[in-house]
């Protein structure tokens, strides 16, 4: 009976190692050879790269086809991502496949429905599950160019059902891909500490290049960065680097394993760079699971008059490994700590507050990654609505919105819609962050400590038609549009008094109506009405004729 035991406890072991020991695998998505413009967790503005850019030979049309069995979740349209499927697999795991050019039938005509119902290009439909089932291999879409897209490709994020993350689909696809070409170093940086370090008598972020020609001298607490990136066969593009080792004098001090993350670590790409360089040390805030570190969070210190020798490993998921390092020499120099008052030094760990004259900002804990000594100022024009408020003069990420309000001075105009809060950009450019008026003062959520005032915009966008002689061959309705304070809120275009489906182009602020004759007859001539509102209600309203 024991040896029955034994051997049946052996058998059940064995399976659950078959099993566990069995990768999932997914089919192609093309029916031609698979190439990327780009990798998982690559370096974005304020986010990674949650997934993989296939390349689809330069043009939109290309048939895109289901990677294994299981059904479409949900389907979208929207300004960002263009036109978008999201499937269910009956293996675990789902896939969002963004920038399509269109849906293959009945849902095509599904949706196109729902938008002329709902009076509005962006529209989002949850199908009920098994509703629409897929088979491996068989077609979804069409792979396009819409949304916020650089060029004809298929963007894909594959997402794990059991916890939620994006994790790294390239292991899926390793067999339709070649890379033998290791990742390539491209400078190097040191970050001394507030307050505890300094590089080369300086208290701000040092960058130098790869060819050692830099003399380095760093005393206190430091903390190191690399620039770097990889490389596929046959491929100009850049993409990001999977794995990146830090070791100082042979012990290592940092690891980045670029794989997975969720919905909430993606905004910590904001503590883990600093513009393309990946920091090699974990700000105290900063809880993304990709990074590791020892006791002293990949941080240096310098405090022997001697040099340190700073190596860096990088692989990619093929294997492919290079290496690259520099010296830095101990040099003893003067360390002094930020003279601030303490309500311009806001902590990581705490809640934080900042009411000067005529602003109120607070940032509740856990919305910063690390302290800040604020280089805080307040300018004032005698002419301006309001106060304009150096919140600090760098860029600081916050981890989710804060609140912010700023007080009106001068109310310029009656209409108090007209306000809205702008963030100063560094050549004194007005970049508007929304906001409404509020018992004398414009409110709104901020990601970021920068500068801040409030502006005034009582100009409605410019809305140009765009060769409207040619509308009738090329099929397609076109208008260019121009706004430069609050921003486009909302549109709609009618033809012969009836809507018509509009889609704005945010990559080159044209709006577009696919000419249907099924609604638009031959052989008249058509009035078309495009009204466009920005944020702040200023609206303007263009007539155009054309024949067809």
């Amino acid at each position: 009976m024991k040896l029955y035991t034994a051997i049946l406890l052996l058998l059940c072991s064995l399976q659950v190692l078959a099993q566990g020991s069995s990768p999932v695998r997914f089919t192609a998505p093309f029916d031609f050879p698979l190439s990327l413009s780009g990798n998982f967790g690559e370096i974005r503005a304020d986010h990674f790269h949650g997934g993989l850019d296939f390349k689809t030979q330069g043009v939109s049309g290309k048939k895109v086809l289901a990677i294994a069995d299981g059904y479409i979740s949900r389907i979208r349209v929207n300004h960002g991502s263009g036109y978008v499927l999201d499937l269910c697999y009956d293996n675990g795991y789902s896939t969002v496949n963004r920038h399509l050019s269109g849906f293959v039938s009945p849902i095509a005509e599904r949706v196109e429905a729902l938008q002329y119902a709902n009076e509005s290009w962006e529209v989002t439909i949850i199908p009920k599950k098994d509703e629409y089932r897929v088979k491996a291999g068989r077609q979804i879409g069409w792979s396009g160019n819409t949304g916020y897209s650089f060029g004809p490709h298929l963007h894909m994020d594959v997402i794990e059902d059991a916890t939620g993350d994006h994790i790294d689909p390239l292991p899926f696809f390793k067999r339709y891909l070649r890379d033998t070409r290791a990742p390539q170093t491209a400078g190097f940086m040191l970050f001394p500490q507030m307050g505890k370090g300094v590089v080369n008598g300086k208290y701000r972020p040092q960058a130098f290049e790869t060819d050692g020609k830099d003399t380095v001298r760093a005393w206190g607490v430091v903390g190191a960065g690399i620039r770097a990136y990889d490389y596929m066969d046959g491929e100009t593009n850049r993409c990001g680097v999977h794995t990146v080792v830090l070791t100082v004098d042979g012990e290592e001090v940092f690891r980045s394993v670029v794989d997975r993350f969720s919905a909430y670590e993606d905004r910590m790409i904001n503590s883990w760079t600093h513009g393309q360089y990946m920091k090699s040390f974990i700000e105290p805030g900063n809880t993304l699971r990709m990074l590791t570190a020892g006791d002293n969070r990949g941080l240096v210190t310098i405090n022997q008059e001697r040099d340190y020798h700073f190596r860096y490993t990088l692989k990619d998921a093929y294997g492919n490994t290079s290496r690259a390092g520099f010296v830095v020499r101990g040099v003893r120099q003067s360390v002094v700590p930020p003279e601030q008052k303490d309500r311009h030094i806001f902590r990581w760990n705490k809640a934080n507050s900042l009411h000067e004259l005529g602003l109120e900002l607070i940032v509740p804990r856990g919305m910063m990654y690390d302290d800040v000594a604020l280089d805080f100022a307040i300018r004032a024009d005698s002419g301006a609505v309001a106060f304009t408020y150096q919140l600090h003069d760098e860029r600081v990420p916050l981890h989710r919105p804060c609140d912010i309000g700023i007080s009106v001075r001068r109310k310029t105009v009656a209409d108090s819609t007209r306000f809205y809060m702008a963030r100063v950009g560094s050549k004194g450019n007005l970049v508007s962050v929304g906001g409404r008026y509020e018992n004398g003062y414009v409110r709104s959520r901020i990601y970021e400590l920068g500068t801040y005032t409030v502006a005034v915009d009582t100009v409605p966008p410019v809305v140009t038609a765009v060769s409207p002689g040619r509308w009738a061959r090329s099929g397609k309705i076109v208008y260019k549009i121009k706004e430069e304070q609050s921003g486009i809120k909302s549109y709609r275009g009618t033809i012969d008094g009836k809507y018509a489906l509009f889609g704005h182009n945010i990559m080159d602020d044209r709006i577009v109506c696919k000419i249907d004759p099924k609604r638009v007859k031959k052989g008249r001539r058509h009035s078309v009405v495009l009204t466009v509102t920005d944020h702040c209600g200023n609206e303007w309203v263009e007539r155009t004729s054309f024949n067809y």
